[in-house]
């Protein structure tokens, strides 16, 4: 019987480097490797899990002792996961992932709050254009959190979409003070610092017509 196993996953294997090629192996997809039942119901609707590993993983199982050897993914490993879904543009199955990641918690009545996977919730919100409850995902963030410079810079960047320029200036100030090496929200501050300095040349009227173009100008680079 383990000789005739034996046989048949060698057979598996060599089929595989024959379809796939040996770079499809040698990439090692370990994300996409077989999920405990708790974390399948998280990333049910990952459309990068029908790729790769979890081909091989049915075929294998299918010849295979029935001993499921899986362990749930940390708490890392989730966001980590939910992190490349967005990155792949799967802003929609990443927030559906988050949204159980979230009830699973509060089901096990998990002391404190996971920042990381509420921030990637603000991102996958921002990324459906549902930016007022991105807005309340980074607001919530900063309270639970307000030494980040990330969720300050992000609600920044919310509400610069939203033309609320003095408000995006707060947060940006926010941002810098938690980490005044922040090159991502100085660079945000000084846009907004020149679109309220061109606010403020169009509200001084004809007297600041010419300084307004200059500024319309710098903008335009």
């Amino acid at each position: 019987m383990n000789q005739t196993l034996n046989r048949l996953q060698a057979c598996v294997f060599a089929s595989l480097f024959i379809i796939g090629g040996i770079s499809s192996i040698a990439h090692a997809q370990t994300p996409h490797s077989r999920l405990s039942a708790q974390d399948q119901e998280i990333f049910a609707n990952d459309v990068q899990e029908d790729r790769g590993w979890k081909g091989l993983a049915r075929i294998l199982d299918s010849i295979s002792p029935g001993a499921d050897t899986s362990r749930p993914l940390s708490a890392s490993e989730i966001t980590q996961r939910i992190q490349r879904m967005l990155d792949a543009g799967q802003a929609a199955e990443a927030l559906d992932a988050i949204e159980k990641r979230i009830a699973q918690r509060e089901a096990r009545n998990e002391i404190g709050s996971d920042v990381q996977l509420l921030f990637l919730q603000g991102r996958a919100l921002s990324a459906l254009k549902r930016h007022d409850e991105a807005i309340a995902a980074y607001q919530q963030l900063t309270i639970d959190a307000p030494e980040l410079p990330e969720p300050w810079n992000n609600l920044a960047a919310e509400y610069m979409r939203q033309g609320k320029l003095q408000m995006a200036q707060e947060a940006l100030e926010m941002a810098l003070a938690a980490d005044p090496n922040y090159r991502v929200a100085r660079a945000n501050m000084g846009e907004v610092q020149l679109m309220l300095a061109n606010e403020s040349f169009k509200a001084s009227g004809q007297l600041g017509q010419n300084r307004t173009q200059q500024t319309q100008q710098i903008l335009q680079q």
